[in-house]
């Protein structure tokens, strides 16, 4: 294995950190409002840049290291850069209109719009340092920072419920993270105890390598407190209480963020200890937790998300609920589950970004996310109305959208891997979260639209943004680009642990499925 040392980890994340340090010293105003957004435009324009060619130099060269190794991309974070880098330009492009609308409505004022771009540049630095590290302590604070970037977006309207929300999630995600901390130091003093140079124990690279060493019952039970940790930022039912609150009072780029990217990111972390977890105790330990909490995921956020009439609150349980899909996915094991997982996430992300989104050009012309007056979204407002029932079909799983290729590759795992019935029930399961999505677009998209309603769709710059998601949820369904078929299934190989495997992913093309051969390795 080649390890390049590169520049690319510091671009890509001193890019949001001076972005967003150079907007919090801008002063407020009409005119340093505009230069605000330009600073904001170019640090997410660096992000998306540098996390494209990161990804490129990583499929083509192998893993990127820097900093002394406490900085690692390989191809599994690869994917999860590509995801902070796409999902974030388009939602920071987005919420260009979307946040110019709130402050001529009187919902932010100038301090708070500087204060947004600020906050939301941190928020994808410490985002891009949760999936680019390597050291498991600077992961953890890593993901501990992403509470503390995005709660101040969460709370940004500075109303009673947005503020509640965000002091929920605050407290909650802080408690639970404290659960990864554990996890986390058992794991470096399993490793050091064990380890010719117990330093290392505190590189991710370092404990995988060696982890047949690890004392298993320590492992174990460090994977117990990274799941209930990690799994409260994930989203994973139980520990998913602060998320429905959090979705719906953000402004709708950023929930759009917190549950396209963020959600990810926890889930990264969780996976990097997975596959540390396989090599030490085998597979049946973790695979077997985490078929049991993705099974109550989908199953329990599936009733809930049917029932809900508040728009992004359903959107938030529909997270829980891939969320739990994903877990399926890595239960399953092998290289067809957890490229299926992995692919599930990318999927996941682009249509839940298209659809909240869609959540905030409701807002903007209903003022209301509540289904029972918002209706007929597409006389309203066509190219919303379209981009909107494009991305509710694109996550109910119907063809030819990417969610339904990442859905039927988890299935096809679970039925290959011998849980039959586990399988059939969560599919069983998923045909209530169809119905959900047809009451979003027979109601709020096809149905008759209030008199009052002015008609008319919202600006050009804020539809292209949704126009590029929805190509994305078409592409990834229609034809998954080879490159990312190729990090995919590398990337299923370092959580396996194979070194120079060949797995086999099936793409869905043009309604057919194919075999897709790539070469997986460490």
């Amino acid at each position: 294995m080649i390890v390049m040392s590169s520049v690319l980890p510091y671009v890509l994340l001193f890019g949001p950190l001076v972005g967003s340090l150079a907007i919090f010293a801008v002063p407020v105003g009409a005119g340093p409002s505009r230069v605000v957004e330009v600073l904001h435009v170019v640090s997410i324009a660096v992000v998306l840049v540098a996390a494209l060619v990161t990804g490129g130099v990583t499929l083509a060269a192998g893993p990127v290291s820097a900093f002394g190794q406490w900085l690692w991309i390989d191809p599994l974070a690869a994917i999860f850069v590509g995801l902070v880098g796409v999902v974030g330009f388009l939602t920071g492009l987005y919420s260009l209109g979307y946040v110019r609308h709130d402050v001529a409505h009187g919902e932010l004022t100038p301090a708070r719009h500087k204060l947004y771009y600020g906050f939301f540049n941190l928020f994808l630095f410490t985002m891009l340092l949760a999936v680019t590290a390597n050291n498991i302590v600077m992961m953890w604070v890593a993901i501990e920072a992403t509470t503390l970037g995005s709660a101040f977006l969460v709370g940004i309207y500075g109303k009673r419920s947005s503020l509640e929300a965000a002091w929920k999630y605050v407290i909650i995600c802080t408690v639970g993270v404290a659960f990864g901390l554990y996890g986390t130091v058992l794991t470096f003093s399993n490793g050091s105890e064990v380890l010719a140079d117990p330093e290392g124990a505190i590189l991710w690279t370092t404990l995988v390598a060696n982890a047949k060493l690890l004392d298993p019952m320590l492992a174990k039970l460090a994977f117990v407190f990274v799941l209930i940790g990690f799994g409260t930022k994930a989203g994973i039912f139980p520990m998913h209480a602060w998320l429905p609150d959090a979705h719906s009072e953000a402004p709708s780029p950023v929930s759009a963020l917190l549950s396209g990217v963020l959600l990810k990111c926890a889930l990264f972390v969780i996976i990097r200890y997975y596959a540390i977890t396989i090599q030490a105790v085998g597979p049946e330990f973790p695979q077997t937790l985490l078929l049991i909490l993705g099974f109550l995921s989908v199953g329990v956020a599936s009733f809930l998300f049917l029932v809900q009439q508040d728009l992004k609150r359903k959107l938030a349980y529909s997270s829980v609920e891939h969320i739990g899909l994903i877990l399926l996915g890595l239960g399953f094991g092998g290289p067809l589950g957890i490229g299926a997982a992995l692919l599930h996430a990318v999927n996941h992300s682009f249509a839940k970004a298209l659809l909240f989104c869609g959540s905030g050009n409701v807002l903007v012309k209903y003022g209301s996310r509540d289904l029972r007056t918002v209706k007929g979204l597409l006389r309203v407002a066509p190219a919303s109305g379209v981009l909107m029932m494009a991305g509710a079909l694109a996550l109910a799983g119907f063809p030819p959208f990417n969610v339904f290729v990442s859905e039927f590759m988890v299935f096809s795992a679970g039925l290959g891997s011998g849980w039959i019935w586990l399988t059939i029930a969560a599919a069983l399961l998923l045909t209530v979260t169809v119905a959900g999505f047809v009451q979003i677009v027979s109601g709020a998209v096809l149905g008759k639209p209030p008199e009052a309603i002015r008609k008319g769709d919202v600006g050009a710059a804020t539809l292209a943004p949704m126009v590029a998601l929805m190509a994305l949820v078409l592409v990834f369904g229609v034809a998954m680009p080879r490159p990312v078929g190729t990090l995919l299934g590398r990337a299923a190989g370092i959580v396996e642990g194979k070194d120079a495997a060949v797995l086999t992913l099936p793409t869905l093309t043009y309604g057919f499925a194919t075999p897709q051969s790539v070469h997986a390795s460490r």
